[in-house]
């Protein structure tokens, strides 16, 4: 059994700044080991049901977080930056279940720390209407796939939003939001044995757990801070123009559409910065 592992970093438990995220801030170096025990966490719980190999995909800024020596169950580690497929870099068929790990909401959301993608360029993305953060338009690689996404960790409002593309997802909650840069965090301890309990119960639910429920052909509305990133974003073919800075883009290749989607974020980085 094969679980494909997706980390972020701004879910962890007390990540609540960009500071302790960042690589070369000062608090970097503890916070991301907190990310790691709870990559470990999960990992464990699905070990504990079964799965036998990971493949973790490095998510988080320069996509470098971890400590591959220190992985759970003799993971692979999949990380550095231009990744064709970004967060989702390494999933196929071949993998039974994805995991969500330290995820956080959409930039329209009181989840700490929320933003979409990149917070200088993305004001609002809607999957065929419904608002979703990266949890819902990373859920498109995983369509493509066959491939179910069955675990999400991070605050209250992200396992919310989560679910609204991958019904019957399990979240380990492991932070309460209280606005974009406070929240109420579980004990790191507390929060990894949730992590582990919800990984292993995913697992063993595998039996009736379905790919995400996006209708085809799919459509990503977005919304930029400014229309020159709007402008920008439609010099990618199959990008149009729907507002003064809003675009639209419609695939029925779902993995396609994510691409498209992930062109516009890298096409629109430096303007935006």
């Amino acid at each position: 059994m094969k679980i494909f592992l997706s980390s972020d970093m701004e879910g962890t438990a007390g990540v609540v700044d960009w500071a302790q995220c960042r690589p070369g801030q000062p608090e970097y170096e503890h916070y991301r080991m907190l990310l790691q025990a709870e990559v470990n966490a999960a990992i464990e719980g699905a070990q504990a049901a079964g799965a036998q190999e990971f493949l973790v995909n490095d998510s988080h800024s320069t996509m470098q977080n971890l400590r591959p020596e220190g992985l759970a169950g003799h993971a692979r580690y999949l990380s550095g930056r231009h990744k064709p497929l970004y967060m989702m870099q390494g999933l196929d068929s071949t993998f039974d279940a994805v995991f969500l790990v330290s995820y956080h909401g959409s930039m329209a959301t009181s989840a700490p720390l929320s933003h979409t993608y990149n917070p200088r360029a993305i004001a609002q993305v809607r999957l065929n209407g419904t608002e979703v953060g990266e949890s819902g338009v990373n859920a498109l690689v995983a369509l493509g796939y066959g491939v179910p996404v069955v675990l999400v960790t991070g605050d209250d409002v992200t396992a919310a939003e989560a679910a609204r593309v991958s019904p019957g997802v399990r979240a380990a909650v492991v932070k309460t939001a209280v606005t974009r840069f406070a929240a109420d965090s579980l004990h790191p301890e507390v929060a990894r044995e949730l992590i582990r309990s919800e990984a292993e119960a995913a697992v063993r639910g595998l039996g009736s757990a379905e790919p995400p429920a996006i209708s085809l052909p799919a459509t990503l509305d977005v919304t930029f801070r400014n229309p020159d990133l709007a402008e920008l974003a439609t010099w990618v073919t199959g990008v149009e123009r729907t507002g003064t800075s809003t675009v639209a883009m419609t695939d029925d290749d779902p993995v396609r559409l994510f691409r498209r989607f992930i062109t516009t974020v890298l096409l629109t980085r430096d303007l935006a910065e």
